[in-house]
């Protein structure tokens, strides 16, 4: 049976099965804390909003110490899963150069399945939710999200040749994972709200299963034989595995010229910077959604989040047409920034539901940076050192996020008293700092394909010769 070269089922179908569960999460986590902390049964109402029943001060500062110990617990789960998911994802991404793509695939998947039949059998026996701390550090030592889309990414960037389609198929599988999600979003309060949570988590694990086995047996492999431009060593396998790694990184690095390193340097800052006040600011969105005065229902958890779709969608069709017309790379990127910069503000001020809906427009150009810095880089990088770039990019990203979720839950303990719209202004004040840095690229202003072109350099890509921010 010959195989298909297709990762977009993969990435679709891993999209909303992961999204079918990911508003469950903190949505369980958030009751069985309550149950624990008021010993009285979370309350259900069919209205737009629970707190227009309950405005005792008890009920209150219920909600308060529950904000408090659900973000410290999402807290706990970041750190005991970061290290071994950052080692892992660094590893295999790099090594994928000389082992193949699928790998990075198809670890993270089994990870994922590992997490989500944990959580069912938490759900269905009634288990200590602390145990998902335990399952949420197993499954990082297969890897996460950012092994799964890094080996992805290099698996498009193994099959595209020219940077414009490279770029708009980097653009699509950011499309297809908000496509995907938003679909499953929206049906997750309704699937709750009619079957508990023991459904959702089940048919996520079915889909994960078949996404396994799509992974395993009709995925084509890219990487057949090392690359022309490839370091071959001559070693035992494990010894020239590690080597092989090690170096592709180091060449990715010292084989270009110093402008190239500069810039590159300079775009990985960007990308990072920006990742972690985006995602730093997301990751609450639930949380703040499920607090006082908003209080939402999982139904309503469930269209606000099927609304975000229309980010990725439009974000797609922003760069698909911006980069049709030849608008500058870097300053679609800028344009993504300032969309999160004022989403985050006005999320900071949203205390009404349609407020918060509201707060998604402003958003619509928020992915726009990642896949235009993924290419930029990409096409700076040698074939050789692909796999290479994904792995510092996907180590990179998954330390910003990480970190930016444990410093942002910690925050959103310390101030959900107070105030807890505090953690988006500090998300939209950090994005000063990926606005400066893409200015200093922009006064840089540098050819740097063509400086890779140079004779003495050892690097030579055939299809680097298109300027970098244009």
């Amino acid at each position: 049976m010959k195989g298909l070269f297709l990762v977009e089922p993969v990435v679709a179908l891993f999209a909303f099965s992961s999204f079918l569960i990911y508003p469950l999460v903190q949505q369980y986590v958030y009751r069985r804390l309550w149950q624990e902390l008021t010993n009285t049964t979370y309350p259900i109402f069919d209205n737009t909003s629970r707190c227009a029943t309950n405005n005792s001060s008890n009920h209150s500062s219920y909600h308060k110490e529950v904000q408090r110990q659900a973000s410290l617990f999402s807290l706990y789960t970041e750190l005991f899963s970061t290290i071994p998911s950052l080692v892992v994802t660094f590893m295999l991404v790099a090594y994928s150069d000389r082992g193949g793509r699928k790998i990075t695939i198809i670890m993270p998947l089994i990870g994922t399945l590992i997490y989500t039949l944990a959580f069912l059998t938490v759900s269905y026996f009634e288990l200590s939710i602390y145990l998902l701390i335990g399952s949420s550090l197993l499954s990082s030592l297969f890897g996460g999200l950012g092994t799964f889309l890094g080996g992805c990414f290099a698996y498009i960037a193994d099959l595209c040749e020219d940077d414009r389609q490279k770029t708009l198929r980097m653009a699509g599988l950011d499309m297809m994972i908000g496509l995907l999600t938003g679909v499953a979003a929206i049906s997750t309060g309704y699937f709750l709200r009619a079957a508990g949570f023991n459904w959702p988590f089940l048919t996520s694990a079915l889909f994960q299963c078949f996404i396994l086995l799509y992974a395993i047996f009709i995925l084509e492999e890219t990487v057949k034989k090392p690359p022309a431009d490839a370091v071959i060593l001559d070693e035992s396998p494990r010894c020239s595995a590690l080597k092989q790694m090690t170096t592709g990184v180091y060449r990715m690095f010292i084989g270009v010229s110093p402008r190239c390193r500069t810039v590159l340097v300079l775009l990985m800052l960007i990308f990072t910077s920006f990742s972690f006040s985006y995602v730093g600011g997301i990751t609450l969105m639930t949380l703040y959604e499920l607090n006082e005065p908003l209080c939402w229902t999982e139904i309503l958890i469930g269209y606000g989040s099927a609304l975000s779709t229309t980010v990725f969608l439009v974000s797609f069709a922003g760069v698909s047409a911006f980069t049709y017309c030849g608008v500058p790379q870097l300053l679609i990127v800028l344009m993504g920034i300032l969309s999160v910069a004022a989403g985050m503000v006005l999320a900071a001020f949203a205390k009404t539901t349609l407020l918060m809906f509201i707060v998604r427009v402003p958003m619509l150009l928020s992915i726009m940076p990642f896949p235009v810095l993924r290419s930029m880089m990409s096409k700076i990088i040698s074939k050789s050192e692909q796999g290479a770039l994904f792995a510092c990019l996907s180590f990179l990203e998954s330390l910003t996020n990480n970190v930016s979720s444990a410093v942002f839950n910690s925050i959103y303990a310390a101030t959900v008293a107070w105030y807890p719209g505090f953690v988006f202004l500090l998300s939209a004040g950090l994005c000063a700092i990926p606005l400066f840095v893409v200015g200093v690229v922009g006064v840089i202003g540098v050819d740097v394909p063509k400086e890779v072109k140079k004779p003495e350099d050892p690097v030579d890509d055939q299809n680097d010769n298109s300027p970098l921010i244009s």
